[in-house]
């Protein structure tokens, strides 16, 4: 089965509205790079610091995501939902500005990551019902670049800010802004649709499936598989023994466990690599700078990954886009043997740093497609779930394992834990590309079809997951 997906816009501005989305976006990306360099510069923190507080922030995202996406369907009022998480945002940097501790940072930071996805799922929702069918491809590779450009403008912010000033808490404040920009135009520009969809249309349409696999975070959709108020109901567990079963037969499975690795490797070097820039003795400026060739290098790229996915197949790219990635992180663990001056030490990461950026527009991509074909037919909701929940133990994971190495390792063993689990991966992806075209080859006329793969109610899925 053939799949497409628009990553280039025909139109770069779908709507006038879809600006609100570059302020805020500004103002997360620029926040990203800002908090480790928080910690490790103004209040004279560790690494483990570092991923102590991330580990904090996506539990928090974890835990809140099924809330907020219960609540985005009880109340379908996209523009509230918004607001409150950008308005939260404002709010919470604003206090940021005034914290002088560790333990405060902490609980504040817990407090965003609460915060972040009251706003993940009204953003699709409020896109899948304002355009059409026709007009949705377009509107999402619009909102997407939006997105980019946001975040680079970001972090020249930050850039700019830390060349003038060492004042890295006055920072807030100018983030804080622009988040509030966001919101008031949220309130005053977008009116609500007349028609309203549900968290589980999201999966339905493959850009805006893309779109909210692409959030830097977890937070993503509600996670059905746990529901709350089920009850465990005579014959659930065998149910569910037999459709876990079926899905062996299907390529499901191997397609979330190589994303589970991806997103772990990610997760672990990222939340590690701003630490150890600042080891290398790179100023806050540098590191912005830094991080700007990563996203500058996907903003360039993605645009161009939907056709090539078309013309090269996902099932290669993304192979292709995790031995490159791999690549990169060995080529980071290779610059712990160099001593290298600063300007060297510069150089070689925003080099490296750029094409890790360009690798995971392309993997995205390609990830998505396979996914989403994988979907097509099949409980999509309850599926989804089960890749959002690996996703949230994947971001907590890596958190969690990056505080560790941070007492017990070092950066070296941390870039080649993350190119190992990544080069795992790769057969795991073939593995589902073979999956996948075994099992079309058995639907094709004469071939004996097969089901699609056993389904089970969603509920039965759930009692059966939360039986003891």
């Amino acid at each position: 089965m053939a799949l497409s997906l628009r990553t280039w816009p025909s139109r770069l501005l779908a709507r006038p509205w879809l600006l609100a989305f570059v302020p805020i976006n500004a103002a997360a990306s620029g926040f990203g790079v800002a908090l480790p360099l928080l910690i490790l510069i103004t209040l004279h923190g560790s690494w483990a610091d570092v991923a102590l507080a991330a580990t904090l922030y996506n539990s928090a995202v974890i835990l809140m995501s099924v809330v907020w996406g219960r609540l985005s369907d009880k109340y379908p009022v996209r523009r509230t939902f918004l607001v409150i998480n950008f308005a939260g945002y404002g709010v919470l940097y604003v206090l940021l500005a005034g914290v002088h501790s560790l333990t405060a940072l902490y609980g504040l930071y817990a407090v965003i990551g609460a915060v972040a996805p009251a706003g993940a799922s009204a953003s699709n929702l409020l896109i899948l019902e304002k355009f059409t069918d026709g007009e949705r491809p377009n509107a999402f590779a619009s909102y997407q670049e939006m997105s980019m450009i946001g975040s680079i403008a970001g972090i020249l912010i930050g850039y700019f800010w830390t060349l003038a000033s060492d004042a890295l808490l006055s920072l807030l404040f100018l983030l804080a802004a622009l988040a509030f920009v966001s919101a008031a135009a949220v309130w005053f520009g977008i009116r609500e649709a007349p028609r309203k969809l549900k968290t589980d249309h999201v999966a339905r349409h493959p850009e805006s499936l893309l779109s909210r696999l692409r959030e830097f975070t977890t937070y993503r959709l509600t996670i059905p598989f746990f529901p709350t108020g089920v009850s465990l109901r005579r014959g659930a567990w065998g149910r569910f023994r037999k459709w876990a079963r079926a899905e062996l037969h299907h390529e499901l499975p191997l397609i979330m466990i190589a994303s589970f690795l991806f997103n772990l490797s990610g997760n672990l070097f990222n939340i590690s690599y701003t630490p150890y820039l600042y080891s290398a003795g790179l100023a806050a400026s540098a590191i912005f700078l830094v991080n700007l060739s990563n996203n500058f290098a996907a903003l360039l790229i993605f645009p161009f990954t939907g056709g090539l996915s078309t013309r090269a197949g996902p099932d290669r790219l993304v192979q292709r886009a995790t031995y490159l990635r791999s690549l990169g992180y060995l080529a980071t663990a290779g610059f712990t043997f160099m001593a290298f001056t600063e300007p060297r030490a510069f150089d070689a990461n925003l080099a490296v740093y750029g094409l890790l950026g360009g690798a995971i527009a392309v993997y995205t991509t390609a990830s998505t497609l396979i996914l989403y074909r994988g979907l097509v037919g099949r409980d999509a909701g309850a599926l989804i779930g089960v890749n959002n929940a690996l996703g949230g133990a994947a971001a907590v994971g890596g958190a969690a394992l990056s505080g560790l190495l941070a007492i017990f390792g070092s950066f070296r063993l941390v870039f080649l834990v993350s190119a190992g689990l990544l080069l795992v991966s790769l057969p795991l992806w073939t593995a589902a590309s073979v999956a996948y075209t075994r099992r079309r080859y058995a639907m094709t006329p004469g071939g004996g079809a097969p089901r699609e793969g056993a389904t089970m109610p969603t509920a039965d899925v759930a009692a059966a997951a939360n039986a003891p």
